[in-house]
């Protein structure tokens, strides 16, 4: 019983640098499957009102491009992370250079150096910080005027490591694809593409900490919802196979773009779209975000595809995309929403 006695200063001292030195637990947080794709920060307000479904702690997803010019724009992007931890959205923050002599440029090292640098010290709205590494590059307007795989494979193992060594939690996805791009002198083929990426390098693709996914409804962005194959809203489900097969994982995957160009009479079938999508095709186990191309596109090149019009009205796109949400989250339960644990 002494002995016991004389051990209880020793056991409490221990009990109290416990307190103070054991990890504590990952952050969880919830999320469903639901966002959509700006291209201005000053639009996350707006992105938080189209996704809000449920008056929960549910997190939704927006996706946005960082360009070099945004490098001195330190206050305006703490600003926009800010923002969108109080609408509760994760952002996926595509990497970009700057538009030039009609294509967008190769970045350099320096370039991505630069970049990382400035995300990583800003206070971002959960612990994992997304990026993704580039757009579209089976395109040549979207590198530099050339398709190059063997630069993009470079620069891509490059900006994984760099971001992984900044120990700030990154999540890392690879450029998407166009999924509809044919081979010829300005693109190159999708998988076409994704088998010389593999060919100069096996292990590229276990630098991606998820997969990055265009799936959209071709031919002419007008396809039904219920159409299946590369070309569809399912060509995540062909990439996520073809990788599988390359590295025997499985990915999970986030969906940066996506949707119907209404320009022509489509708008009738958007509330059946989207709903068909939302209740069968996003609900996909592997899906994590999915974040419809765009919200603000009007007026412009993306009108067809813009949730608001050029007046600052809600079109048939955001009309639809909300209710689906609705009826889909509204009543969420949130044991089988999709939980991100941050580490």
């Amino acid at each position: 019983m002494t002995q016991l006695r004389l051990l209880q200063p020793v056991v409490c001292f221990l009990l109290l640098c416990l307190t103070f030195f054991v990890p504590t637990p990952a952050e969880a947080i919830t999320s469903i499957p639901a966002g959509i794709h700006i291209l201005s920060i000053n639009e996350v307000a707006k992105a938080g009102e189209l996704t809000e479904v449920a008056e929960s702690d549910t997190w939704r997803y927006v996706t946005v491009p960082f360009t070099l010019a945004d490098i001195s724009k330190k206050e305006e992007w703490q600003l926009f992370f800010d923002t969108a931890k109080e609408q509760h959205l994760i952002p996926l923050v595509r990497l970009t250079t700057s538009f030039s002599d009609t294509s967008w440029q190769v970045p350099t090292k320096k370039n991505i150096v630069e970049m990382i640098t400035v995300l990583s010290a800003l206070d971002w709205p959960t612990d994992q910080r997304h990026i993704i590494v580039f757009n579209e590059v089976n395109h040549a307007k979207e590198w530099g005027g050339r398709v190059n795989p063997e630069e993009y494979v470079d620069l891509f193992t490059f900006t994984a490591q760099w971001a992984h060594t900044e120990d700030k939690n990154y999540i890392v996805l690879p450029a998407a694809l166009d999924l509809a791009a044919p081979n010829g002198s300005a693109t190159m083929e999708a998988f076409t593409y994704l088998e010389k990426m593999y060919e100069l390098d096996s292990n590229v693709f276990a630098h991606a900490d998820a997969w990055n996914s265009h799936s959209y409804p071709n031919p002419g962005f007008s396809s039904s919802p219920e159409r299946i194959g590369k070309n569809s809203l399912r060509g995540f489900q062909v990439e996520l196979a073809w990788l599988k097969e390359k590295t025997d994982k499985d990915y999970l995957v986030y969906i940066t773009e996506t949707g119907w160009d209404v320009s022509g009479r489509l708008s009738r079938w958007m509330p059946s779209y989207y709903e068909y999508a939302v209740q069968h095709i996003w609900s996909d186990p592997s899906v994590v975000a999915v974040t419809p191309f765009l919200l603000q596109g009007a007026p412009g090149p993306f009108e067809g595809f813009s949730f608001i019009d050029e007046g600052g009205k809600p079109t048939s796109q955001y009309i639809s995309y909300k209710n689906a949400l609705k009826k889909q989250y509204s009543d969420i339960d949130l044991l089988s929403a999709k939980i991100d644990i941050i580490e």
